[in-house]
């Protein structure tokens, strides 16, 4: 695999044009005519020229707006995503014979990034608010068919404020309607990357485009989504709410769970999007791209992990040391940070990881733990990318409001993500993995391709202390004398630990290896490019039914 590189050169800046019919941003034709040219085709000329030119930059009072809010126009997106001269636009013209609605507000059209061929469907917000008339659904239909034909990768970035009412008939029931777009997103969903910078709202049923996006990379302060606006949830239901509150970036990045990366304006935006893509392959037959090999920029040592598994320590030191020099690209940070997820480098080559964060809550897992760990998964699953697990986990969240929050439902879907998986999978047990917590980070039971624990490592059905305190409760309450019921606890609790020695669970077969964490990399190195030609089969069926 040809090694390649995560730096792109000769990037337009702002302002510059995208296209390569185009470099001087004038229309690629001449236009007027001398004393031998035909009226006809002279003014259609101009006519053109006249349309071209209306989508090439935004109008003076809509370019004041864009300042204001610290956007970016239309075109100056799409030219920091693409290689210099590699963008090719289709249907700039869509409903040029109408006013005041140039490219009907949307610019779709292919380019690479990298090297690598993709597609682009951009609002205009300059236009009508960026929103959608009959033939701005076109438009993205057609780029999802070009995208499903041709499996090439789509970049979406939008910024609309959702459907013409006054279009909708035209552009909302039919089978060529705003639904194909969904249709055709589910069906592109695991066959080739979609990726969303949001760069301000995403309203109503337009709402759904980013959600069905693999990564939605929002603008803190100008980006939001909602099905309905604050106005209308006060007329309807009576709510008087912010729309920050409601549907603003911050709040769907840590809350809600919806956005995935926050970010501080388009520019950020864009090159988040670009480096997420350097992990991922071109669609799911290609290989994932390959790096020149980096060591990790502060390697394990045998002291990174403390020793007391009720001390708590930030994961991050163990991902850093395990992979290449700072390429951990880390997902839904603000969300559920109990558990870390993303994608980093080992060797140059992609991989997964999930992980257990004891400095939040304990690293215990909750209901948007177990979903953020089993979307990413799925996502690892679907590109061919290698998961390692790195447990430290006492286990599910208990209590009445975790059961009202159906934890049962929301775990069995995580272990659902994990059971059928088929890239190859690691499970390390960096220190506690307790009861279904062990299920959840791909334990023995699940098949991984090894199971690999550190010194540190304890795995039971719960600690030592909760255990002796469920098995023999009436018994510690009946004895009278304190230094004596101290005295039986801490014989109950070196028992139970006798019981789940960590030699012993090796010489059971229920661990592969046990390791210092200074030789963790390696290992799991050798590990990977062994399990490279594993086979590829969960079970036969048409699908399963995950929980939900």
């Amino acid at each position: 695999m040809p090694v390649t590189s995560t730096t792109s050169s000769g990037k337009h800046g702002a302002g510059s044009s995208a296209s390569t019919s185009d470099p001087s941003g004038q229309p690629p034709f001449a236009v007027g005519g001398d004393s031998g040219s035909d009226p006809k085709v002279t003014d259609v000329r101009e006519r053109l020229a006249a349309a071209y030119q209306a989508s090439a930059t935004a109008p003076a009072k809509a370019q004041a707006k864009l300042d204001d809010q610290g956007k970016l126009y239309v075109r100056e997106r799409i030219a920091l995503l693409f290689d210099e001269g590699s963008f090719v636009e289709d249907a700039r013209y869509a409903n040029a014979t109408a006013t005041g609605l140039p490219a009907d507000g949307v610019v779709t059209g292919r380019g690479t990034v990298d090297g690598r061929p993709a597609i682009v469907i951009a609002n205009d917000p300059t236009v009508k608010a960026g929103s959608w008339g009959a033939r701005t659904v076109e438009k993205i239909v057609r780029a999802t068919e070009m995208a499903l034909r041709e499996e090439l990768p789509v970049f979406w970035f939008v910024d609309s404020a959702g459907a013409r009412i006054t279009d909708q008939v035209e552009m909302f029931p039919g089978r060529r309607g705003a639904g194909r777009i969904f249709h055709n997103q589910v069906a592109l969903s695991g066959k080739v990357p979609q990726i969303c910078c949001l760069f301000g709202p995403s309203a109503a049923g337009g709402a759904y485009i980013p959600s069905f996006t693999d990564l939605i990379i929002m603008v803190e302060g100008n980006a939001s989504m909602y099905l309905g606006s604050p106005r209308m949830a006060e007329m309807v239901v009576g709510e008087k709410v912010s729309l920050e509150d409601m549907g603003g970036a911050r709040m769907h990045c840590t809350v809600s769970g919806v956005g995935d990366l926050l970010v501080g304006d388009d520019t950020e935006a864009i090159e988040m999007a670009r480096l997420y893509f350097s992990y991922l392959p071109s669609s799911w037959r290609t290989d994932l791209p390959s790096y020149a090999p980096e060591e990790p920029s502060v390697p394990l040592t045998r002291h990174t992990v403390p020793e007391r598994e009720s001390q708590p320590f930030d994961i991050h030191e163990v991902i850093d040391g395990l992979v290449d020099d700072e390429s951990f690209f880390e997902i839904k940070p603000l969300f559920a940070p109990e558990l870390v997820i993303g994608f980093g480098r080992m060797s140059g080559e992609t991989v997964g990881i999930v992980a257990n964060n004891s400095m939040v809550k304990g690293g215990v897992l909750f209901t948007d733990s177990a979903d953020k760990a089993a979307r990413f998964i799925w996502l690892c699953d679907a590109y061919s990318i290698p998961l390692i697990y790195l447990a430290d986990v006492p286990g599910f969240m208990i209590g009445s409001e975790v059961e009202r929050g159906g934890i049962i439902r929301h775990g069995a879907k995580m272990v659902s993500a994990v059971s059928s998986a088929t890239v190859p999978q690691f499970c390390v047990i960096v220190r506690k993995a307790y009861g279904a917590g062990l299920y959840a980070m791909g334990g023995p039971g699940f098949g991984p391709d090894a199971t690999i624990a550190l010194p540190t490592a304890r795995i039971a059905v719960m600690g030592p202390e909760a255990a002796v305190n469920a098995v023999y409760a009436n018994k510690i309450a009946a004895i009278e004398d304190a230094g004596e019921r101290e005295q039986f606890v801490q014989d109950m609790r070196r028992e139970y630990e006798e019981d789940v020695d960590l030699e012993r669970l090796a010489a059971d077969l229920v661990l592969d290896q046990i390791i210092e964490a200074d030789a963790l990399r390696a290992e799991l190195l050798l590990r990977l490019r062994y399990a490279k030609t594993r086979e590829r089969h969960f079970a036969t069926k048409r699908r399963d039914i995950p929980p939900v």
